[in-house]
């Protein structure tokens, strides 16, 4: 192998073990922040005053969910802008419902939410794990919370057999608070076990000084227990849960940690895109701008910074599926392992205008990577990311760019092993390269 074959390895080899580690968005936060703080990125605290220094790294956490990383670089703001990187930590998936536990037919179920816009059936039949943050309280009267994860396979979805579902092949449809709530156990008056108790236990496994006495809520999320793999006959493609938004996380992540301190560069990653962004550490919420106030606080100033900045906003796009090509424009359908994928729609729902879609092409030239571009097609409608909500939250110069990829929104995406690395050297390009004013 050539080098950048070898570095195409072992990149690949440190974001499966990333994908991994994050069956939820706190999972995919807390990986972030290890590994943030393992490179010296100093943790800030919202509850407390800042005072940020040049040539310094931090790290600001909200809700467990959402992070922002941040270099802060020799060059003057006022001169040089913020290079900043957006992606999401939440994917689609089932989340427990508060009061989730109930016995049909002697079998222990949960009751579930569908959390975002899921491609449902493919939850069937699949060996599921459980994940998520705890709230409670200890024995000495406390109040906490944690992260678990069963990391075993503790529930399951069984399909109806086609012998009771004739037309299963032909028109089935999903009744989402009847039809996929999953089965856990076989349970009778002997064996019968409460949620909570196994939250419990669950908390004091993972942390044996734990003194957790009472479960007082939580927020928890069924995910596929089958790992990510390099498939295909010669490992062409990445399979994997939560590719959408967790790849451009990754991506992020390793290009933010190759600057070289000389630019200021951030990465905001936000929860919630997959249900709208409204929230306090959504997109739509003031997480970044209240960052960006904090950093500048005169308030000028901070207007002449963003115009001199660019945001990247990294989430996936649609690959041109080959047994379904024609829901694609013609001219506009990505190919998995040919580069990255601009999106543009007049209609506002991607970001990218004609000089932020210049400056990424340019940015890709210098570094010898190719790039598409996504369009859908006009008679469809067409998906939206953190891209636009946060341009118009902070008035930052957005395109929106991602990798092509297959079953978005299922429980298992499909992308190409090149695509990630071709998005790597083009970020890590831009945190080295000046931002052309618009």
């Amino acid at each position: 192998m050539n080098n950048q074959e070898t570095a195409v390895v072992s990149f690949n080899q440190q974001l499966l073990k990333f994908l991994q580690q994050s069956p939820t968005p706190f999972h995919a936060t807390q990986a972030m922040v290890d590994r943030f703080r393992s490179s010296g990125f100093k943790v800030l605290d919202e509850a407390e005053s800042w005072a940020l220094t040049p040539g310094e790294k931090y790290l600001f956490v909200r809700n467990d969910s959402s992070v922002i990383a941040f270099i802060y670089g020799k060059q003057p703001l006022l001169q040089s802008g913020v290079r900043m990187v957006g992606a999401h930590t939440d994917s689609p998936c089932l989340r427990v419902k508060p009061n989730p536990q109930y016995t049909r037919q002697g079998l222990m179920q949960l009751g579930i939410e569908v959390y975002g816009g899921a491609l449902l059936n493919p939850w069937f039949d699949r060996d599921l794990s459980l994940a998520g943050r705890v709230t409670f309280v200890d024995e000495s009267g406390v109040i906490g919370s944690c992260l678990i994860d069963f990391k075993r396979p503790i529930a399951i979805i069984p399909s109806l057999a086609i012998h009771l579902d004739r037309e299963a092949n032909n028109s089935r449809s999903i009744n989402a608070q009847k039809d996929i709530p999953p089965v856990l156990a076989i349970v009778n008056d002997d064996n019968e076990v409460q949620f909570s108790d196994l939250l419990i236990e669950q908390i004091r496994h993972q942390q044996p000084e734990s003194k957790v006495s009472k479960i007082l809520s939580h927020e928890l999320s069924f995910y596929d227990f089958q790992p990510p793999q390099l498939v295909g006959l010669r490992q062409d493609f990445i399979a994997s849960a939560r590719l959408d938004n967790l790849l451009s996380c990754f991506v992020g992540m390793e290009a933010m940690l190759e600057a070289d301190g000389e630019q200021s560069c951030l990465l905001v990653c936000n929860d919630h895109e997959e249900v709208g962004s409204q929230s306090t550490s959504g997109a739509a919420g003031p997480m970044l701008a209240d960052f960006i106030a904090r950093l500048v606080s005169n308030e000028s100033e901070r207007q002449q910074i963003i115009a001199k900045s660019l945001l990247v906003s990294a989430d996936n796009a649609h690959a041109i599926h080959p047994n379904f090509a024609d829901k694609h424009d013609q001219h506009h359908g990505p190919l998995l392992n040919k580069g990255p994928v601009v999106k543009v729609n007049a209609n506002q729902r991607y970001a990218t205008n004609s000089n932020t879609h210049g400056q990424f092409n340019y940015l890709a030239e210098q570094v010898d990577v190719p790039v598409q571009t996504f369009v859908t097609r006009t008679d469809m409608a067409c998906g939206s990311t953190i891209g636009p909500i946060t341009a118009t939250a902070i008035g930052v110069p957005t395109l929106d760019v991602g990798i092509p990829t297959f079953g978005m929104h299922s429980i298992r995406e499909l992308a190409g092993t090149l695509d990630a690395f071709y998005l790597f050297k083009v970020l890590k390009q831009f945190h080295a390269s000046p931002i052309v004013k618009n």
